[in-house]
């Protein structure tokens, strides 16, 4: 219990391979600075998750590591596991990169090498085309994309490896709020692709864990 407001699950991580994350954007700094207490007081790490500004603002006194445009917090990040699974994150514009940020700090907090490619929307194909064999070496992609969501499908076209699309809701008129994105990742005729919810950069990242963990159950520790 922490305060009368929040029942940690202490055991989820043991349970599921995946601890428990705080969604921080509907919680009082009161609740926050609660939980935050509540891990320290047992030597855990902690990761927060859509921060307001605000809650930045209040914030910034605890021995949190922040990154404002992700949204995140890590308190006592875990050390990167000998054999760290790879996770290769791209993302389609540099408007998408919160999202991506966000997918980026969960990878890394859950025990996986990730590594961001940031920019390299279709708009551009040379960009992309200048990172494909980096690109192409990791098992496990995350492509993050607003606007149409060209990129899921392209991207799956090229690489052997399965990829999480994340639509983000970066876009206007019939793209406004992620709905035309979300449609093309579903629809895309290239197989191999998954999709999370919309701006869900923590789920990609949790599903990555476990897709990977299921391939090489010793790879976190």
């Amino acid at each position: 219990m922490t305060g009368s407001h929040t029942v940690m699950d202490w055991e989820r991580g043991v349970r599921t391979g995946v601890p428990e994350v705080v969604f921080a954007q509907s919680k009082t700094e009161a609740q926050l600075r609660d939980i935050v207490a509540a891990h320290q007081s047992r030597d855990l790490p902690l990761l927060l998750t859509r921060l307001t500004d605000a809650h930045l603002a209040a914030l910034s006194d605890l021995p949190v590591a922040f990154d404002a445009l992700a949204r995140t917090g890590v308190l006592n990040a875990p050390e990167m596991p000998a054999r760290a699974p790879r996770l290769g994150i791209v993302s389609a514009g540099t408007s998408d990169l919160p999202v991506a940020l966000e997918a980026f700090h969960t990878a890394r907090f859950l025990g996986l090498d990730a590594e961001l490619f940031p920019d390299l929307g279709v708009a551009g194909l040379w960009r992309l085309q200048d990172r494909l064999e980096e690109i192409a070496a990791f098992p496990l992609l995350i492509a993050v994309a607003g606007m149409e969501g060209a990129l899921f499908s392209v991207l799956a076209g090229l690489v052997r490896a399965p990829v999480i699309a994340v639509p983000t809701s970066v876009g206007y008129g019939v793209s406004e709020g992620g709905k035309a994105a979300l449609s093309s990742a579903l629809a895309s005729c290239a197989p191999g692709i998954v999709t999370v919810n919309i701006d869900n950069g923590f789920g990609a990242a949790a599903a990555a864990r476990k897709f990977l963990t299921l391939s090489d159950p010793q790879a976190t520790g």
